[in-house]
């Protein structure tokens, strides 16, 4: 039972209310994915997009329109070199001396293989100057092998036992399973195993990295007692550097097992890595180019793998006459609206990251003109802040793309780290950092290498505010040993 005096009314009611929200419209979406996207990304995508989109059309690059000429002739130097070879082609028929020509030609020379527009370019490379197709391990010991001198018996063994190697080169099966897996004797796998020991690279075919180094050190002859004792029982002291302890175990000089220690070091530990693996070589196609001209630096996004993009004139005069077929003017506006939007989202990705990267270019300038040692403190707010934009414009613009320079191809993101203040009380980048500690680590005395903790001191004296574990960690970083094993006797 309700109280009295409480009144309670039910029904329904329409009321009008303003809010604010963000939604994510189709558009918009693929705004932020055409700004995520890398060059090579952006061209598959547009590719697409001119299959599912008829309106779309693509528009070739006119040469003479391009500012960026050092990057952007290649067309018109493809039509001079088709000009040349036709002109060619003309004066052999006119009746030219082909021993002169085949000289001045360099046929039979190192770029008789490439295009007239390589050879002359200089320092210009083509993909086409490399050959497509890499040897792997088990191809080039497939090729000594059919050399080989072995029995019936032995051969069907051998291949086995080269398909059954790992990428580094080593057994991953046992003298005992592969006896049983082929049915021959286990003394027929081990003379087959004795003749893949003799091919190249020296080293295949070993059971663990003992066997590894000493089939090497047979292979160039040098293969002591001394060492033979060194690797079989004393490898690990020889990698953490102990060699007082292997002299006196040993009864010899320090110095003697210095020497021998530098001959082990300069083996190949993983004999198979030199060829070509089933992992794909990562070819970087730099997005940015930063060129100094007359002391200041220009900045140009690379377009040669984005194609020019149009609404066609077909369909847009198409659209204007097909007022009497509405189904067909629908489909028609739809599709130019979304062409218009992509070829804005692609100008729009083009200026993003030509804001982005000019100012990138502004704070780190003294990179570009000194080096690595002089990279600063970035982070994605001071890019946001200066250039007017949300931090995840900053990251979505820079994600997974490269910058090239007169310094090397640089992933964008390395410009963004975090460091450690100075004296100043300016802040230096980890990798300004690292590269000092590399400098000292280069220039210390061998046989008196420098502690973590002398490190802190130099870097101290620069003006660094830097811990010793914060030394340790960066060394470990850049694969340098500690100073016991960086020590020289």
């Amino acid at each position: 039972m309700l109280p009295v005096g409480l009144n309670m009314k039910l029904g329904y009611e329409l009321t009008i209310e303003q809010s604010q929200k963000l939604v994510m419209t189709p558009e918009l979406i693929q705004a932020i994915q055409i700004l995520q996207f890398n060059s090579q990304e952006l061209d598959t995508y547009v590719q697409e997009q001119l299959l599912t989109n008829p309106v779309l059309d693509h528009k070739e690059q006119d040469a003479s329109e391009d500012g960026d000429g050092e990057h952007r002739k290649k067309d018109s130097d493809r039509e001079t070199s088709e000009g040349e070879a036709f002109a060619e082609a003309q004066a052999a028929d006119a009746g030219l001396d082909w021993k002169e020509y085949i000289r001045n030609s360099n046929y039979g020379g190192v770029e008789s293989g490439g295009r007239r527009e390589d050879r002359d370019a200089g320092d210009a490379q083509s993909f086409e100057r490399y050959a497509v197709n890499e040897v792997t391990l088990p191809e080039h010991l497939m090729f000594q092998y059919q050399l080989a001198s072995m029995s019936k018996g032995c051969r069907r063994v051998g291949r086995y036992i080269i398909e059954s190697l790992d990428e580094n080169g080593y057994m991953t099966s046992t003298v005992e399973e592969i006896a049983q897996a082929t049915g021959v004797p286990e003394a027929k796998v081990d003379e087959a195993l004795d003749i893949i020991h003799g091919f190249e690279p020296a080293g295949v075919g070993a059971r663990d990295l003992k066997e590894c180094l000493l089939i090497q050190m047979k292979a160039r002859n040098q293969l002591t007692d001394t060492i033979r004792i060194m690797i079989e029982d004393h490898l690990e002291d020889l990698a953490n550097n102990r060699l007082q302890a292997v002299a006196k175990d040993m009864g010899i000089s320090v110095q003697q097992v210095q020497s021998a220690a530098d001959v082990i070091r300069g083996l190949e530990p993983k004999p198979g890595r030199q060829f070509a693996s089933e992992v794909r070589t990562r070819y970087v196609i730099p997005d940015v180019y930063v060129d100094e001209v007359d002391g200041e630096f220009v900045v140009t996004i690379n377009e040669g793998n984005v194609p020019h993009l149009t609404v066609s004139s077909y369909y847009r005069s198409l659209l204007h006459r097909a007022d009497t077929d509405r189904q067909l003017a629908d489909y028609l506006s739809d599709r130019v609206n979304a062409a218009n939007w992509l070829i804005k989202s692609i100008e729009q990705r083009k200026q993003t990251i030509f804001n982005v990267v000019t100012s990138v270019v502004k704070f780190q300038r003294e990179f570009f003109e000194k080096g690595s040692k002089y990279l600063k403190v970035l982070t994605l707010r001071d890019i946001a802040d200066d250039v007017g934009i949300h931090e995840s414009t900053v990251s979505r613009s820079i994600s997974g793309k490269y910058l090239q320079c007169k310094r090397g191809v640089f992933e964008i993101k390395y410009f963004f780290s975090a460091g450690v203040a100075k004296g100043d009380g300016q802040g230096i980048s980890s990798n300004s950092v690292k590269e000092f500690i590399r400098e000292l680590v280069e220039g210390e005395n061998p046989n008196k290498p420098l502690s973590d903790q002398k490190i802190v001191n130099l870097l101290e004296e620069k003006g660094f505010a830097i811990s010793r574990r914060t030394v340790a960690k960066y060394r470990d970083e850049m694969g340098i040993l500690s100073s016991a094993k960086r020590k020289r006797f």
